[in-house]
């Protein structure tokens, strides 16, 4: 688990004719770019749903729906997008581009439609092609590669698609499982990519970014970090008493707490990409710290939960998102105003979500009004400024 990352560049050269249309040349390409207008729409959509605005038309049936789309529809795309990227430069196989890339991309977003259509069943067997046939994409390259050793990320997106067969299974009376367990599952295998894949980038870019920086990796720590994780994801299936429960997220807190000192965030403040991304980290232990609480019924599960969407998982992908664009189409690793506007706004919104509501509990309301459209601006904001770049060729002639 320990190969080395690099996103800055397009390595490796698997030269082929440039067009002007460059969108389905590599995984980050086109779910990143519906990524940012799937987290655009889907929460102006839900915002106004809230609100009433929408009148009678209903977008999603219930907050079950919502958490849904947001774990195995927004964030899911990020996942096997940077994956599709990050298989290609780890083993120099390709990972889906061209005919392939376009099938895998239509089944992640006819999946979206037949969600908001109400149409379970289309729903359901697109969104476990699209994860079957995401795993098949980065498989297959490991295997040509000999890199088993990230074998795990396959098994990582087939037990994503799986947590999402089974929410589909659920809502339709199917099978009788905790619904709201099965979304904390997918939860967790997500925080569980975050930290393998956060432990691994983050400090390496830290290095690479900063003059004199000199991140540290304590191998024990790392391993109470992922383990810790681990054992959130085991404690979702088992369901064990609460207080074990809320053991574990406080063990988590405190290794997740002790990696990022060791990284020394601090010494990224002058670089909004790279800051982005410390600060977004922070929030898995604001996170385990509230999930302790939750577990043991201090504040609302839906209040730790924001902190992990909004705060971890919005904040990580939309700087993991802007770099690895700006990295791999050949272009300048230094957020714009608009980029780092994005940044801002997303910190915002997660800290609206999640503090508010415990300081000010009669505007809960306002508070999701307002971290919706902080969020939604945010993602305007990446859309509107990455659209040209994910859908041209790289500036420097390169394939990618």
């Amino acid at each position: 688990m320990h190969t080395p990352i690099s996103m800055d560049a397009g390595r490796p050269p698997l030269n082929s004719p440039q067009s002007g249309f460059a969108l389905w040349n590599l995984g980050f390409r086109p779910f990143f770019l519906c990524a940012g207008l799937f987290a655009l729409i889907s929460i102006s959509l839900w915002m106004a749903q809230l609100a009433g605005w929408l009148g009678a038309r209903v977008y999603l049936a219930g907050p079950l729906w919502h958490a849904h789309e947001m774990i195995f529809g927004y964030t899911f795309a990020v996942v096997v997008g940077f994956l599709f990227t990050a298989v290609r430069n780890w083993t120099a196989h390709s990972t889906p581009r061209g005919l392939p890339l376009v099938i895998i991309a239509a089944l992640w977003a006819g999946a979206r439609m037949f969600v908001a259509l109400g149409w379970l069943l289309p729903a359901a067997i697109a969104d476990a092609a699209f994860a079957l046939l995401a795993a098949i994409g980065i498989a297959v390259p490991l295997y040509k590669g000999r890199n088993l050793r990230n074998a795990v990320f396959v098994a990582l997106v087939l037990a994503l698609g799986a947590a999402s067969f089974v929410f589909y299974l659920a809502m339709g009376k199917m099978v009788d499982v905790a619904i709201e367990r099965d979304l904390q599952f997918g939860l967790h295998l997500i925080l569980l990519i975050i930290t393998v894949i956060g432990g691994r980038v983050i400090p390496m870019f830290t290095a690479g970014a900063v003059k004199g920086a000199s991140p540290r990796r304590n191998p024990w720590i790392e391993r109470a970090a992922v383990g810790s994780v681990l054992a959130l994801v085991v404690a979702d299936l088992l369901g064990p008493p609460p207080f074990v429960s809320a053991a574990i997220a406080g063990i988590a807190a405190v290794s997740h707490a002790a990696r990022l000192v060791l990284w020394k965030p601090w010494v990224a403040r002058a670089a909004p990409i790279l800051w982005i991304l410390h600060a977004s980290y922070a929030w898995i232990v604001v996170y385990l710290v509230l999930q302790s609480l939750a577990a043991m019924g201090a504040i609302s599960e839906s209040i730790a939960a924001h902190a992990l969407t909004v705060g971890v998982i919005g904040g990580l992908t939309i700087g993991m998102m802007t770099r690895v664009a700006r990295g791999h189409t050949g272009r300048p690793l230094q957020a714009s105003t608009a980029e780092t506007t994005s940044y801002v706004l997303i910190q915002f919104a997660a800290a609206v979500r999640v503090f508010l509501p415990i300081l000010i509990p009669q505007l809960y309301l306002a508070t999701i009004i307002v971290s919706g459209t902080l969020w939604s601006v945010a993602f305007f904001l990446f859309t509107a400024t990455f659209w040209p770049i994910l859908t041209r060729p790289r500036i420097d002639g390169e394939s990618g």
